[in-house]
């Protein structure tokens, strides 16, 4: 059965107005890194890695289906420094069940994530053939890629960060792409498969067993900045991996998250989802939406809208189970296959996230029907925002009722006058990205 969207043949949503709207722009903290490659070398060298590695190694290089800044030119560098120590290195796409869980779908990820044979310098090698390593003493079993497995060395790199379902000394980084990456389809179910407890308590002892009986010559990580920027650039030993190292580098990660200026927030509009934005396709440290109540530290939305998934999703729309409405546009772009797999593979962390909000014809509508159904019966009090993703907070579009309910201490300066709101003549959204915002600075007050 085809999902009937919506139609307003009775004009619901055809009187609600849409409201003028600001261009706001937050100042975060922004450490950064800005001649990557040199960073690479330097944290290669401190570490003295060029002593562990012997002439004609093998080393495979773990690299994940997340959207990292500057990923396939951090791999590049590494790919470059493992040859000129004599090493043989080569690509194994660490990402779970993404990519719809085969071989094929994981190094097309790769591709449009820039991590190509010809961009790095490496062969990539994609199988979901997996080895178990061994057995936690609560019988679960410890999965690695094959490939990887029997290679002389395993490097995994990755961006640490706060997770998406929950909190915990060890989140998203080396540990859970140990776990689950590395793991591939099978380990990714198994550690699902335990709900939270599988990531909070079991994906940590799972890092730490593979380290011990696996390959692993040490991690790469990044930590990124507001702005998705590499701020840090770090390698971590394989004693590092699970234990206080990473741990530290979490809390660097966390102190530079971006946030929303705002307790609360009647309307938010999300234009773009997508698995390379975050791994639930919309922040929940931003958004708070949990599939279990809703992130502490995070602003309390009452109604969202998603009005795109990215292509580099390749169709997978993860969190728009999170969205209130939805229009027929992203309906018709998602590929169900991909996401049911994502979903069921995750479990009951996910199950929210792959369900689909109410679906309407227009991005139009689909704010109106935000509007009118979000508790205020004065449409002219509710607040509303719009921003790109929840990767990018620097400049958000805002109502002069949002702009008045701006959080305490927020770093916010406000750079245009009050605009209509960016719609075309067929109801769709102007595309809210850096070449908008740049036409609008041009008018800055």
């Amino acid at each position: 059965m085809e999902v009937q969207p919506f139609h307003d043949t009775n004009g619901l949503l055809r009187e609600v107005p849409l409201p003028d709207l600001l261009l706001l722009r937050q100042r975060f903290p922004r450490p950064r890194i800005d001649d990557v490659d040199r960073e690479v070398i330097s944290a290669l060298k401190q570490a003295a890695v060029a002593e562990q590695i012997q002439p004609g190694q093998r080393i495979a290089i773990a690299v994940g289906s997340r959207g990292v800044a500057e990923i396939a030119t951090i791999v590049r560098t590494l790919v470059a420094a493992l040859r000129g120590y004599g090493a043989a290195p080569f690509i194994v796409p660490a990402m779970g069940s993404h990519g719809g869980a085969t071989a094929e779908g994981q190094q097309e990820v790769l591709h449009s994530l820039g991590v190509t044979e010809a961009y790095v310098g490496a062969p990539i090698i994609s199988s979901l053939e997996v080895d178990v390593l061994g057995t936690l003493p609560n019988g679960l079993p410890v999965h690695i890629d094959r490939t990887a497995n029997r290679a002389d060395g395993i490097i995994v790199v990755n961006r640490i960060k706060p997770h998406t379902d929950f909190t915990a000394p060890i989140e998203s980084g080396l540990s859970k792409m140990l776990a689950i990456g590395l793991g591939k389809h099978a380990g990714a179910l198994t550690i699902h498969s335990w709900g939270y407890s599988g990531l909070m308590q079991h994906l940590p002892e799972v890092a730490k067993f593979t380290v011990n009986h696996a390959p692993i010559l040490f991690g790469l990580a990044t930590v990124e900045n507001a702005y998705d920027e590499v701020a840090e650039i770090v390698v971590v030993p394989p004693a590092g991996i699970g234990n206080e190292q990473e741990q530290t580098l979490l809390e660097r990660a966390k102190a530079m998250m971006p946030r929303l200026p705002w307790d609360e927030l009647d309307v938010l509009a999300v234009d773009q989802i997508g698995k390379n934005i975050s791994g639930a396709g919309m922040d929940p440290n931003i958004m708070g939406r949990l599939r279990h109540g809703q992130k502490d530290s995070a602003t309390r939305i009452t109604n969202i809208t998603v009005h795109d998934i990215t292509d580099e999703s390749h169709g997978n729309a993860i969190g728009i189970g999170h969205a209130d409405f939805t229009t027929s546009h992203v309906l018709h772009k998602i590929d169900f296959q991909s996401i049911y797999i994502n979903v069921i593979t995750a479990g009951v962390i996910a199950m929210e996230s792959g369900k689909i909000p109410l679906v309407v014809p227009t991005d139009r509508e689909a704010i109106a029907a935000a509007i009118r159904s979000s508790g205020k019966p004065d449409f002219s009090q509710v607040s509303l925002a719009r921003i790109e993703n929840t990767l990018r907070l620097e400049y958000i579009l805002a109502n002069k009722v949002a702009l008045e309910q701006i959080r305490a201490g927020s770093d916010v300066e406000v750079i245009s006058s009050p605009m209509p709101f960016p719609l075309r003549s067929d109801g769709s959204l102007t595309p809210f990205h850096h070449d908008i915002v740049l036409e609008i600075l041009k008018t800055k007050i």
